[in-house]
This record gives structure tokens, C-alpha cells and sequence, in this order.
């Protein structure tokens, strides 16, 4: 099975409406915004590519510009690299480039996809899913050189978005479950976290309604995600043992792809509706929303770089 972008399994989601602050011309300066720069994916010129943008909406910046499909990007925690996947040589496969571009590295070579890559806190290595196990959509580690490919989990669900706490212990993921009675196509998609070897598998929400994309944040004590409820996508927040659950955005559009800044005041996500997305930043605080980009198509997936 080829995999699609990750947020094309969302098709399913209901428009909602979009909140936060009127539209700003992509690259005029937006006062109070964070220092930073953050990748993400676009489809504005007819194929997703992966593209860097300033906190203040300059510097927009194509770094593959290629025809073929190159999505889910994540940033080294040094700053000078990029992982993200793509199917340019007839798979989807893992690749890794410089953060300003350049020539391509490619880590895996499988024939089945292998997608979502997400850098550990240290560098060191990649954590991903494949469905090279056979049974189902599984959580595979790897070496930075694509080397030392070890399987997380191994059972027959449809697993995704994993990702690192920021000391490297453990690792967050989505677990699709499927109730005796559940004849929906998509199930119910709750968040879980293990060890970074894969054991001590415990579940962190209870809630109706898909739940993915979860982050924690940089000081290792919260964790934000995407969920649905009521017919409604939004960023939820809850503390990194599963508890004190909120509500982050309450939009009426779908709301969802968060990432932290690096200093866990801004988180960037996605929002939009009826094919149109577009990147947003909120304030956790002030809860104010900052529209980062006003491009045509979906502009998606945003990862906060480390300088």
C-alpha cells in the first residue's frame, strides 16, 4: 500500500469555521510575533513541496522544487538538517537535506513506504512508520545514516505520528482502535506513549473522536494534539501524563498539525477549510493567532526549527 500525506487520510473531516486574526499579505511583517523560522508543506504550485518561512511571514523559500510528492518535514535539533518523505524515486522513501537545501541524502530503501520521520532530541536517530513488518502500519527506529532499523511496535494496527519527549525516554504516537461494534473507516484514533525501545506501552486519552499529531512540548511537561469532537478539529492540550484536558483553539475550521516553539510559548499549526489551509500561530498565553501564511491550496504540516 502507498501511503498518501498524512492529512489526506483526514478527507473525512467536517469544515468548521476559522478564528484568530484577519488574513496578513504573505510577507509583510506581523508585529509581536516570536523569532524563528518553520518548514512546512505546500501544494500552492501544483505538488507538495517542503518550504521554510520567517515567524514574521518573509523569507518564504521552496527548498526541494520538485514535481514529485515531498511531505512531513522535521528539523534536527542542531538546526542544519531536514528530514521529511517523498516519492521521487518511485517510493516513498525517507530523505534528509540541508536546512537552507541542497543535495538530498536518502536513508531508507524498501519497497514498502516509509514515511512521517521525526529526529530524536540528540540527533542520533529517526523514528518513522513502515509497513515493512507485514501486519500493519508500524513505529520503526533508525540510525541518522538510515542504518540499525529496529521495529518499535509490531501488531496488525494502523499506527501514526510518532514523536520524541525532549530528554529522548520516551515517544508519543497515535494507536487506531476499533470497537466490536465500530464499522467506521478511520476507527477511533487515540494517542499512546512507550519507551524509546518500545516497551511500556501505556494509553494517554480516553475521548471520543480521532486524536494524532501529538507533541510534547519543550520542557517535556505538556503535550498538545489534534482531535476531533462534536464534528469539530481542534489543538487540544492536556499535561504529559494524559491529564487536565483542554481545549486549545475551539475553531469552527479544522485545526490541527501543532508544533511548539522552542520556548513553548507559540505553537504553529495548521487551519482552513474547503481545500484552502494555511499556517497560524497562537500565543498559549494571551491565546492570541497570528496568520503566517495567505497561499493559494493547502499549506500544512508546520515544524518549528531550532536555530
Amino acid at each position: 500500500m502507498r501511503f498518501l500525506p498524512i492529512v489526506f487520510s483526514l478527507l473525512f473531516l467536517t469544515a468548521c469555521r476559522s478564528g484568530g486574526m484577519p488574513p496578513v499579505a504573505e510577507g509583510a511583517a506581523v508585529p509581536g510575533t516570536p523569532n524563528g523560522r518553520i518548514a512546512f508543506v505546500s501544494n500552492r504550485t501544483g505538488n507538495y513541496d517542503v518550504y521554510t518561512v520567517n515567524t514574521d511571514g518573509s523569507g518564504l523559500t521552496n527548498l526541494t522544487d520538485h514535481p514529485a510528492l515531498d511531505f512531513s518535514v522535521s528539523g534536527s535539533p542542531d538546526g542544519t538538517a531536514l528530514a521529511f518523505y517523498s516519492d521521487r524515486d518511485g517510493n516513498q522513501e525517507i530523505y534528509v537535506m540541508l536546512t537552507e537545501g541542497g543535495p538530498l541524502e536518502r536513508l531508507t530503501d524498501h519497497p514498502t513506504a516509509d514515511v512521517l520521520p521525526r529526529f530524536s532530541p540528540d540527533g542520533r536517530h529517526i523514528v518513522f512508520i513502515s509497513e515493512r513488518g507485514g501486519k500493519g502500519r508500524d513505529i520503526y527506529r533508525m540510525k541518522r545514516d538510515g542504518s540499525d532499523v529496529t521495529a518499535l511496535t509490531d501488531n496488525a494496527d494502523y499506527e501514526e505520528s510518532p514523536s520524541w519527549s525532549p530528554n529522548g525516554r520516551h515517544i508519543l504516537f497515535t494507536r487506531q482502535l476499533r470497537e466490536p461494534k465500530d464499522t467506521t473507516h478511520a476507527a477511533n484514533g487515540e494517542i499512546f506513549r512507550m519507551e524509546a525501545d518500545g516497551s511500556n506501552v501505556q494509553r494517554l486519552t480516553r475521548k471520543e473522536g480521532y486524536d494524532s499529531g501529538a507533541v510534547y512540548s519543550p520542557d517535556g511537561t505538556r503535550i498538545v494534539f489534534y482531535g476531533l469532537a462534536d464534528d469539530r478539529w481542534d489543538l487540544y492540550l492536556m499535561d504529559a501524563d494524559g491529564s487536565n484536558l483542554s481545549n486549545l483553539t475551539q475553531d469552527t475550521t479544522e485545526c490541527y498539525s501543532p508544533s511548539w516553539s522552542p520556548d513553548g510559548q507559540w505553537i504553529a499549526y495548521t487551519a482552513g477549510s474547503a481545500g484552502a489551509y494555511d499556517l497560524w500561530l497562537v500565543h498559549l498565553a494571551s491565546k492570541e493567532r497570528i496568520r503566517l501564511t495567505n497561499g493559494p491550496k493547502r499549506n500544512e504540516a508546520p515544524a518549528w526549527l531550532r536555530e
